[in-house]
Order: C-alpha cells, then sequence, then structure tokens
C-alpha cells in the first residue's frame, strides 16, 4: 500500500465518521451507543487537528497527530467484531465495512512507523 496523504486520510476519515454517526442513530441499545461515540469522538479530534493543517500541507504523507487515534484501532477491530449486531441498517453496514479497511490499513501503517 502506498502511503496515505494528509488529504487521503482527511477524506477517509469523514467518510467514516460519517457511517458511524449514521450506525450511532440507528443503534437499539445504550452500549451501542456508548461505543460508536466513543471512536467518533477520537476521529473527530483527529479530524478536527488535521483542519487546522494548511491546505498546502495536505499532499504530504499523513502522521498521526493526536494520542487517542494510536488508540482506537483496538476500538474499530472490536466494532468490526460485532459490526452485524452494532449496525442494524443494511446500506450503512455495508458502506461500513468498505470504508474501515481503508482507515485501518492507513492507522495500520503508521503503527509500524513508529
Amino acid at each position: 500500500m502506498t502511503e496515505a496523504t494528509v488529504a487521503d486520510t482527511l477524506r477517509e476519515y469523514q467518510s467514516l465518521l460519517e457511517l458511524l454517526d449514521d450506525a450511532y442513530w440507528e443503534a437499539s441499545t445504550i452500549q451501542h451507543k456508548d461505543m460508536l461515540y466513543d471512536i467518533i469522538s477520537i476521529l473527530s479530534q483527529e479530524v478536527a487537528e488535521i483542519n487546522k493543517l494548511s491546505i498546502q500541507d495536505h499532499h504530504y504523507p499523513y502522521e498521526v497527530i493526536t494520542e487517542g487515534i494510536r488508540r482506537v484501532v483496538p476500538k474499530l477491530e472490536r466494532l468490526d467484531e460485532n459490526r452485524e449486531d452494532v449496525i442494524q441498517r443494511t446500506q450503512t453496514l455495508t458502506d461500513f465495512r468498505d470504508i474501515l479497511s481503508s482507515v485501518l490499513g492507513i492507522l495500520e501503517a503508521q503503527v509500524k512507523t513508529l
């Protein structure tokens, strides 16, 4: 996999955030909502920091900014394992599977470079 740029990462994170927001409102239990909210909060912090970068920096390779994003991978993997129970709507579930693999690829590449 080629190294993700800041722009690529931002696009993937924002897509995942939109899906997680949908999943949050579609979730049927408070435990599922809590898990989704936790992941949304972590990703939102990282996106907020990325958005502070100059637009001219968006072609550079992505590097993790916030500490929380370093710890989100196990949470995303747990959500992936339980996605059938947590994500109720078929369209959200289908889109989630597609985008999650991209996001995990970006995050796992970051762990290797640390």
